[in-house]
């Protein structure tokens, strides 16, 4: 068996090139024969490994371009498609190989979707965010920082300045999903969704007749004992520091209800978060391997306020795999990893964050739920392993059709 993997970025600097590095060495170690195709330069040391195969296009970041040139080419690489159909060309048409798509939008461009589809090879993508359907990739308004419950594309989406940026950004992601979308007649995607509730909200959107399947992302965790939480821990908000992550949510409730709270991440939102907690710790940027020591030794509880509908933030199962509750928001996917007994729910305002913070401030709760969360997660570890299986039981189907 062998799997193209397509992703811009070869680095675990995000979620979803998470996902792709960390797959592609899963699938490797289970003796698949793996090429990882990617725009930008750097690689991250867990590809190498003598069942991949690196290609790298040589591309920069758009958003790394001037304004002109990141816009011409994020709608649409010329080179980019040239690039990797050149790449696809000696395994076209090849038996026991599919393609998996996680990412283009920040080099590759729609550009390489016919390229794809010229391959003659099945392709698989994974849903990390909305860009399938939405122009700004998150199903949300960033004018009113709500939710958006606007159908993508329609002619209201394309007037709403929702854009976090400007309303110039808004038109350029407008062209290029209009350009990703005339390539979906006559073509048959499976589509691999990372919670219930995000193939929920974006499958009615795509085209009838593709093919939809649910596989959690993978956690790289190594059980060790779990977390001893100290009388007066933090609550701890991982990840970037933006208003859209609920970041500020997070500081106001932890201002309401008197908690210590550290923030392991920097972000846009630092200076707000700061004066409205004085005393919170932030931490900046700090390596993967770095955020679990300091999760054990500072947090009795992690937060993940996500304002926008996030397909599934992996925060709730790196927390319980270390024995911590979390708190996370009614509006993202973690929330099906919580239940009553490992973690609370909430909506994710002021308000409805403080009182679950309220609860968790005592030391026997938080200990109870985190020791829930322990054993719940170490019952059914969602392990690199488990999700290459996962992975190679879609392949093989895809193939066989």
């Amino acid at each position: 068996m062998r799997v193209i993997i397509i992703a811009d970025f070869a680095i675990r600097s995000g979620g979803s090139q998470r996902v792709a590095v960390e797959s592609a060495r899963a699938l490797a170690e289970a003796g698949v024969e793996v090429v990882y195709l990617h725009a930008v330069a750097g690689a991250d040391p867990l590809l190498d490994h003598p069942a991949i195969q690196r290609i790298c296009i040589d591309l920069p970041d758009v958003w790394k371009r001037n304004a002109l040139s990141a816009a011409v080419n994020g709608i649409w690489s010329r080179t980019a498609g040239s690039r990797v159909s050149a790449a696809l060309a000696p395994y076209a048409g090849a038996r026991d190989t599919v393609i998996h798509l996680h990412q283009w939008t920040r080099a590759f461009s729609p550009a390489i979707l016919p390229a794809l589809r010229v391959s003659r090879l099945p392709v698989a993508v994974t849903a990390h965010d909305y860009f399938l359907a939405c122009p700004n990739g998150v199903l949300f308004r960033f004018d009113e920082m709500t939710p958006c419950a606007l159908a993508p594309m329609s002619r209201a989406c394309v007037k709403t300045n929702c854009d976090p940026r400007s309303y110039p950004h808004k038109l350029v992601r407008v062209a290029r999903q209009a350009a990703t979308t005339r390539q979906w007649p006559g073509w048959t995607l499976d589509v691999v969704h990372i919670s219930d509730s995000a193939r929920a909200r974006l499958a009615p959107m795509l085209p009838e007749g593709w093919r939809h399947h649910r596989i959690d992302n993978p956690i790289a965790a190594t059980r060790a004992p779990p977390v001893e939480i100290a009388p007066g821990a933090a609550f701890a908000f991982v990840g970037r520091l933006t208003e859209d992550k609920g970041a500020i949510v997070a500081a106001w409730a932890a201002a309401e209800v008197g908690a210590n709270m550290i923030f392991i991440g920097e972000g846009p939102a630092r200076d707000t978060i700061e004066a409205i907690l004085p005393r919170a710790w932030i931490s900046g940027w700090v390596g993967a391997s770095e955020v679990e020591p300091l999760l054990r030794e500072r947090a009795r509880a992690v937060l993940a306020p996500s304002l926008w509908p996030e397909t599934g933030p992996l925060t709730a199962q790196e927390a319980a795999a270390i024995g911590l509750p979390a708190i996370v928001s009614a509006r993202c996917g973690a929330g099906e990893k919580v239940d009553a007994a490992t973690g609370l729910v909430a909506e994710p305002t002021v308000e409805g964050f403080a009182a679950a913070m309220r609860t968790l401030m005592n030391d026997e709760a938080a200990r109870a739920m985190g020791a829930a969360a322990y054993d719940h997660f170490w019952a059914a570890p969602p392990t690199p392993a488990a999700h290459a299986a996962a992975l190679l039981y879609l392949y093989r189907d895809m193939a066989a059709r």
